[in-house]
Protein backbone atom coordinates (compact mmCIF):
# COMPACT_ATOMS: atom_id res chain seq x y z
CA UNK A 1 0.00 0.00 0.00
CA UNK A 2 1.41 3.16 -1.03
CA UNK A 3 2.15 5.63 1.80
CA UNK A 4 -0.49 8.39 2.14
CA UNK A 5 0.51 12.04 3.03
CA UNK A 6 -2.45 13.16 5.38
CA UNK A 7 -4.08 15.76 6.00
CA UNK A 8 -1.65 16.46 9.06
CA UNK A 9 -2.78 14.97 12.03
CA UNK A 10 -6.07 16.97 12.33
CA UNK A 11 -8.30 15.10 14.35
CA UNK A 12 -11.08 17.43 15.01
CA UNK A 13 -14.26 16.43 15.28
CA UNK A 14 -17.07 17.31 12.00
CA UNK A 15 -19.97 18.61 12.94
CA UNK A 16 -22.39 15.58 11.00
CA UNK A 17 -20.09 12.91 12.95
CA UNK A 18 -20.86 14.99 16.19
CA UNK A 19 -24.64 14.47 15.15
CA UNK A 20 -24.16 10.62 14.03
CA UNK A 21 -22.92 10.39 17.67
CA UNK A 22 -26.16 11.61 19.31
CA UNK A 23 -28.35 9.35 16.53
CA UNK A 24 -29.80 5.97 18.06
CA UNK A 25 -29.07 2.97 15.93
CA UNK A 26 -31.27 -0.17 16.39
CA UNK A 27 -29.95 -3.32 16.01
CA UNK A 28 -33.09 -5.17 15.80
CA UNK A 29 -32.45 -8.58 16.36
CA UNK A 30 -29.08 -8.29 13.55
CA UNK A 31 -31.71 -7.18 10.77
CA UNK A 32 -30.67 -3.83 11.86
CA UNK A 33 -28.09 -1.33 11.96
CA UNK A 34 -24.82 -2.96 14.36
CA UNK A 35 -23.46 0.63 14.66
CA UNK A 36 -21.56 2.21 17.93
CA UNK A 37 -20.86 6.01 16.77
CA UNK A 38 -18.04 7.60 18.76
CA UNK A 39 -18.41 11.28 20.15
CA UNK A 40 -14.51 11.83 18.97
CA UNK A 41 -11.76 10.32 16.55
CA UNK A 42 -9.97 7.72 18.33
CA UNK A 43 -6.23 9.29 19.29
CA UNK A 44 -3.18 9.14 17.05
CA UNK A 45 -1.94 6.15 19.51
CA UNK A 46 -4.83 4.25 20.07
CA UNK A 47 -5.41 3.90 16.33
CA UNK A 48 -1.84 2.96 15.62
CA UNK A 49 -2.08 0.26 18.40
CA UNK A 50 -5.42 -0.91 16.59
CA UNK A 51 -3.91 -1.31 12.99
CA UNK A 52 -0.46 -3.07 14.58
CA UNK A 53 -2.66 -5.52 16.13
CA UNK A 54 -5.20 -5.78 13.36
CA UNK A 55 -2.65 -6.22 10.89
CA UNK A 56 0.21 -7.68 12.90
CA UNK A 57 2.45 -5.69 11.62
CA UNK A 58 4.13 -3.34 14.27
CA UNK A 59 6.32 -0.97 11.71
CA UNK A 60 2.65 0.81 10.66
CA UNK A 61 1.62 4.11 12.24
CA UNK A 62 -2.33 4.78 11.94
CA UNK A 63 -2.15 8.12 10.93
CA UNK A 64 -3.99 7.77 7.61
CA UNK A 65 -6.86 6.83 9.80
CA UNK A 66 -9.50 8.66 11.88
CA UNK A 67 -11.35 5.66 14.12
CA UNK A 68 -15.21 6.81 14.82
CA UNK A 69 -17.17 4.23 15.58
CA UNK A 70 -17.21 0.27 16.33
CA UNK A 71 -19.78 -2.59 15.63
CA UNK A 72 -20.79 -4.86 18.42
CA UNK A 73 -17.89 -7.34 17.67
CA UNK A 74 -14.92 -4.43 17.60
CA UNK A 75 -14.69 -4.14 14.06
CA UNK A 76 -13.79 -0.21 13.27
CA UNK A 77 -15.08 3.15 11.16
CA UNK A 78 -12.92 5.24 10.19
CA UNK A 79 -12.02 8.03 7.56
CA UNK A 80 -9.34 6.94 5.17
CA UNK A 81 -7.22 9.59 4.48
CA UNK A 82 -6.35 8.58 0.93
CA UNK A 83 -6.37 12.16 -0.62
CA UNK A 84 -3.81 14.34 0.38
CA UNK A 85 -4.42 17.73 1.46
CA UNK A 86 -8.17 17.42 1.49
CA UNK A 87 -10.15 17.62 4.62
CA UNK A 88 -11.61 14.79 6.42
CA UNK A 89 -14.83 15.39 4.90
CA UNK A 90 -13.50 14.76 1.59
CA UNK A 91 -11.81 11.56 2.27
CA UNK A 92 -13.73 7.77 2.14
CA UNK A 93 -14.90 5.39 5.23
CA UNK A 94 -13.75 2.84 5.65
CA UNK A 95 -14.66 -0.83 7.60
CA UNK A 96 -12.25 -2.54 9.30
CA UNK A 97 -13.86 -5.98 11.14
CA UNK A 98 -12.72 -8.28 14.03
CA UNK A 99 -12.27 -10.85 11.69
CA UNK A 100 -10.46 -9.70 8.72
CA UNK A 101 -13.02 -8.17 6.73
CA UNK A 102 -12.17 -4.90 4.83
CA UNK A 103 -13.51 -2.54 2.77
CA UNK A 104 -14.61 0.65 1.14
CA UNK A 105 -18.44 2.06 2.49
CA UNK A 106 -18.65 5.49 1.15
CA UNK A 107 -16.33 8.20 -0.99
CA UNK A 108 -16.81 11.04 1.42
CA UNK A 109 -18.65 12.07 4.56
CA UNK A 110 -21.41 13.05 3.05
CA UNK A 111 -22.29 10.02 0.95
CA UNK A 112 -22.04 8.03 4.56
CA UNK A 113 -24.10 9.79 5.70
CA UNK A 114 -26.67 8.70 3.48
CA UNK A 115 -25.63 5.11 3.21
CA UNK A 116 -26.58 5.12 7.16
CA UNK A 117 -29.82 6.89 6.08
CA UNK A 118 -30.67 4.20 4.06
CA UNK A 119 -30.54 1.92 6.85
CA UNK A 120 -26.64 0.54 6.51
CA UNK A 121 -24.11 0.85 9.12
CA UNK A 122 -20.49 0.41 7.73
CA UNK A 123 -19.98 -3.25 8.46
CA UNK A 124 -24.03 -3.67 6.73
CA UNK A 125 -22.13 -2.18 3.53
CA UNK A 126 -19.56 -4.25 3.23
CA UNK A 127 -20.69 -7.47 4.41
CA UNK A 128 -24.10 -7.05 3.06
CA UNK A 129 -24.04 -4.69 0.17
CA UNK A 130 -27.31 -6.09 -1.38
CA UNK A 131 -29.46 -6.84 1.81
CA UNK A 132 -33.03 -4.42 1.26
CA UNK A 133 -32.34 -1.02 2.41
CA UNK A 134 -34.17 -0.47 5.83
CA UNK A 135 -34.36 3.96 5.38
CA UNK A 136 -34.42 5.98 8.83
CA UNK A 137 -35.93 8.74 9.13
CA UNK A 138 -34.01 10.93 11.49
CA UNK A 139 -30.75 9.71 9.96
CA UNK A 140 -32.43 10.32 6.49
CA UNK A 141 -32.94 14.73 8.74
CA UNK A 142 -29.18 14.47 9.56
CA UNK A 143 -27.64 13.59 6.26
CA UNK A 144 -30.62 16.60 4.58
CA UNK A 145 -28.93 18.66 7.13
CA UNK A 146 -25.29 17.76 6.22
CA UNK A 147 -24.86 16.49 3.31
CA UNK A 148 -23.36 17.95 0.23
CA UNK A 149 -24.10 15.51 -1.90
CA UNK A 150 -27.31 14.21 -3.74
CA UNK A 151 -29.30 10.90 -1.82
CA UNK A 152 -28.93 8.14 -3.81
CA UNK A 153 -29.10 4.57 -2.48
CA UNK A 154 -26.91 3.04 -0.24
CA UNK A 155 -25.64 0.24 -2.72
CA UNK A 156 -24.76 3.05 -5.60
CA UNK A 157 -22.96 5.14 -2.70
CA UNK A 158 -20.94 1.95 -1.92
CA UNK A 159 -20.30 1.12 -5.28
CA UNK A 160 -19.15 4.41 -6.34
CA UNK A 161 -16.63 4.52 -3.41
CA UNK A 162 -15.04 0.65 -4.59
CA UNK A 163 -14.23 1.77 -8.23
CA UNK A 164 -12.46 4.80 -6.47
CA UNK A 165 -10.40 2.63 -4.52
CA UNK A 166 -10.70 -0.96 -6.17
CA UNK A 167 -7.24 -2.09 -4.16
CA UNK A 168 -8.19 -0.96 -1.04
CA UNK A 169 -8.95 -4.33 0.77
CA UNK A 170 -5.97 -6.16 -0.91
CA UNK A 171 -3.69 -3.10 -0.09
CA UNK A 172 -4.76 -3.56 3.42
CA UNK A 173 -4.52 -7.46 3.42
CA UNK A 174 -0.94 -6.67 2.00
CA UNK A 175 0.26 -5.03 5.37
CA UNK A 176 -0.78 -8.10 7.59
CA UNK A 177 2.19 -10.05 8.59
Amino acid sequence: MPVIETTGDDRRFPPALADVARAEFDYDEGEGVDFEPYDAFDSAEETTHWLRQWTGNHELDGDAYRVFGQDGTGGLAAVWCARPGRPTAEQPVVFMGSEGECGVVAGNLSDFLWVLADGFGPMEAVEYPDREPRPDAALAELAERHATTPRRPARRITAEARAEFPTFADDVMELCR
